[in-house]
């Protein structure tokens, strides 16, 4: 008989995660499923349940929340360099990990139906300051945005994530950013880079509509200096995945890239978790094949 550890966020979505960890855990047990339940009591929580259950053999660890609860759960998997497949019933503000799994926008009970049937796939990881992450990481915009975000709990939705980025613009200085790869060399002014292993970041905006989390490679997405309608016209083209003609937006593949930051220390997110390392430059790294993954068909 199947089974599945569900590590469950109760904060995620606002308390919905906790609210619906009932109906997840029936919906396994009516599919024939066995089930066991941890819930995360603090920030980082996670990580440590998803180690123990990589070096217990869990065969199937299913996240119970949203982008936040996703990454902790994978970097503990991928501390204990365990086989363990890693689903999602997705219960968060932006939900990027389950567009790229199939069960985006699905109910708790529409989305277990699908993990039950999923197949596996080797996604590739990235990895930056000893930590990794599964959809993107970004400097710059990007991470001001979710800092404040965060300060601004009763938001809901969409507005979530529009309401931080028009407010952040009118506060922030884009650095000058020096990048090195093999790919591409650039030093400016930056608004954002944007390091891509899925398609979207932020809930709605597709900075790499074309990557491939099993391809090997990463998808960077630099956006440079821009006033501020050109910006607003930007924002819709960045949510169709449009915007990569723009004369503002550079865009290349790599495996490995350094990004320094002279004038200051670096502000970066990891798959939307704010991190202030405290260093000016930084090298991100692609680890292909390393997160077995539930994916439905």
């Amino acid at each position: 008989m199947p089974h599945a550890l569900l590590i469950v966020n109760p904060a995620a979505g606002r308390g919905a995660a906790g609210r619906a960890e009932g109906r997840v855990t029936r919906a396994f047990r009516a599919q024939g499923w066995t089930v066991d339940v941890a819930r995360t009591e603090a920030p980082g929580h996670g990580v440590a349940l998803g180690e123990r259950a990589g070096r217990d053999g869990v065969e199937h660890v299913v996240a119970v929340g949203g982008d936040g609860t996703v990454h902790e759960v994978a970097n503990g998997l991928l501390r204990a360099g365990a086989a363990t497949a890693l689903g999602v019933v997705p219960i968060g503000s932006g939900n990027d990990f389950a567009k790229l799994v199939g069960v985006y926008r699905h109910a708790p009970e529409r989305a277990v139906a699908r993990l039950v049937t999923a197949g596996r796939r080797r996604f590739d990881v990235g990895r930056v300051l000893d930590e990794f992450f599964v959809n993107s990481m970004g400097f710059g915009f990007g991470p001001a945005v979710v800092r404040l975000r965060d300060a601004m709990p009763g938001l809901r939705g969409f507005l979530s994530y529009l309401v931080p980025v028009i407010r952040a613009f009118g506060q922030f200085r884009p650095p000058t950013f020096e990048l090195r790869c093999a790919e591409h060399r650039e030093t400016g002014a930056m608004m954002m880079i944007e390091v891509c292993n899925g398609t979207t970041a932020g809930g709605d905006y597709r900075f790499a509509p074309a990557a491939d989390p099993g391809d090997g490679r990463l998808d960077v997405c630099l956006v440079r200096r821009v006033s501020l309608p050109r910006f607003l016209r930007a924002i819709p083209r960045v949510m169709r995945g449009t915007h990569v003609g723009m004369r503002e937006v550079g865009s290349f593949q790599t495996r490995s890239l350094t990004v320094c930051c002279a004038g200051g220390p670096l502000l970066l997110h990891l798959d939307g978790e704010l991190r202030e390392p405290g260093v000016h430059e930084c090298t991100v790294t692609v680890e292909p094949q390393r997160l077995n993954v539930m994916v439905a068909r």
